[in-house]
């Protein structure tokens, strides 16, 4: 393999600069930027911080990843921040630090902090039934089981969805990608997903007509719920949930490099998108489009679950302003109370875990107990990550924000626990 696969370097510098950019919208003045620092001026070790070089180092060496860049925050300090390998193993083009990711179901958190910016305007209460504000869900059916004639057998829902199973993942909705129940099969049967429609409207009228797996507020599940969230920004705020998130958020956070799809002018800061093939061995595009990318959709067809793509630094601004409180520098996005309430476990004993010791908040994962939970992590951390192997992680206790991009997929689990596990115990002081 070429070596400058396994090349990487620091570029505190250049995030400097990107963060210092202007914001892409009128209004307040870009929030301040994170003063670079070393590892060690942020209590993180430099030699334990060699074991993750190492690491990600051997994934590139073994064909296992292309590249990733790695960037971690703490006590409001830029600490570390690497790229690794290459954008791209056909034209051999090093990976940048401010390279653009597809970064999937990391889009999730930004939707649900776009709600939250009505709810604080009074625009609903987490109790509303979500029929409320989108009425094609009133009288939405239930899965009960099989008929006898191999139908499903559908019952009325005990109680009305509300806006907070929306946010938690207990309406009942799923994604029909993953699943073989005939609930998901129904999804794929009536072209309910995001390759077959091309707005949050119509993916949530489409939503509407479908039986719920469960009984609203029985159970946690992955699935479209975030698409409704984009959907209720948009009912809510009379914009279209890309220019919201553009006004609301990207803008004032000076998220300048912050796009929906693979905007054209834009394709060639892309790291290139790879998947394994027989043997573990990386190919290039996703496997799921004609062309390689079917993500590039997402910039004419927004959506709420997935479709952000964004720079390691980017995201942290995004994240250094849940971990600040909703603010940065000058700028406020949320109240403190608002980021309080989004990042507590709103399962609670009665409803089961995503996984043993985390919980749920307001769309994000929330560590419950790390004993539990069997990772290096910390009572009430708040974390979430995407299809395409990228994470983050925003830890209170620690005052720690750490992201990882990647650009493989189906999601290396694997990959993520062990990066997880190796930023943690870089920790000294």
């Amino acid at each position: 393999m070429n070596s400058s696969c396994c090349a990487r370097r620091t570029a505190t510098s250049t995030l400097w600069l990107l963060l210092c950019g202007a914001a892409v919208a009128a209004g307040p003045a870009p929030a301040a930027v994170l003063p670079p620092s070393t590892p060690a001026a942020a209590g993180l070790s430099a030699e334990r911080l060699a074991r993750l070089d190492h690491y990600i180092d051997a994934e590139i060496a073994a064909r296992r990843k292309a590249g990733a860049v790695v960037l971690i925050a703490r006590h409001g300090k830029l600490a570390y921040l690497k790229a690794y390998g290459e954008a791209d193993t056909a034209s051999h083009r090093p990976m940048p630090t401010d390279a653009l990711f597809r970064i999937h179901s990391m889009t999730k958190p930004i939707t649900s902090v776009a709600l939250l910016t009505l709810y604080e305007q009074g625009r609903f209460q987490l109790s509303d039934p979500l029929e409320k504000y989108l009425p094609a869900f009133k009288g939405v059916k239930v899965y009960k089981g099989p008929a006898p004639n191999g139908e499903m057998e559908l019952e009325d829902a005990q109680r009305l969805i509300t806006v907070e199973d929306v946010f938690r993942h207990t309406a009942g909705f799923t994604y029909g990608y993953f699943g073989s129940t005939p609930v998901d099969r129904a999804y794929r049967a009536a072209g309910v997903g995001y390759g077959e429609v091309h707005s949050v409207g119509e993916l949530t009228d489409k939503l509407a007509t479908m039986p719920l797996l469960f009984q609203p507020g029985a159970r946690w599940n992955y699935g479209f719920a975030h698409d409704v969230q984009a959907r209720l920004v948009e009912v809510l705020s009379g914009m279209p949930f890309d220019a919201y998130c553009r006004k609301v958020i990207f803008g004032p956070l000076g998220m300048k490099d912050t796009v929906f799809g693979v905007p054209p002018a834009l394709k060639s800061r892309f790291a290139s998108i790879y998947h394994p093939d027989a043997e573990g061995h990386l190919l290039p595009g996703d496997g799921m489009a004609g062309d390689g990318d079917s993500y590039a959709r997402g910039t004419a067809s927004p959506f709420g679950g997935t479709s952000v793509a964004t720079t390691a630094g980017d995201y942290l601004r995004f994240a250094q302003m849940l971990l600040n409180g909703g603010r940065l520098g000058s700028v406020r996005v949320l109240s403190r109370k608002s980021v309080e309430l989004m990042t507590q476990d709103h399962l609670g004993a009665a409803i089961a875990p995503v996984s043993p010791g985390q919980g749920y908040g307001l769309g994000v994962g929330v560590i419950t107990s790390p004993a539990q939970y069997g990772q290096l992590s910390s009572v009430g951390e708040f974390r979430w990550s995407g299809y395409a192997t990228t994470g983050m992680l925003i830890d209170p206790r620690e005052q720690m924000v750490a992201i990882v991009m990647a650009q493989y997929l189906p999601e290396d689990f694997p990959f993520i626990d062990q990066w997880t596990t190796l930023v943690y115990q870089s920790i000294v002081d």
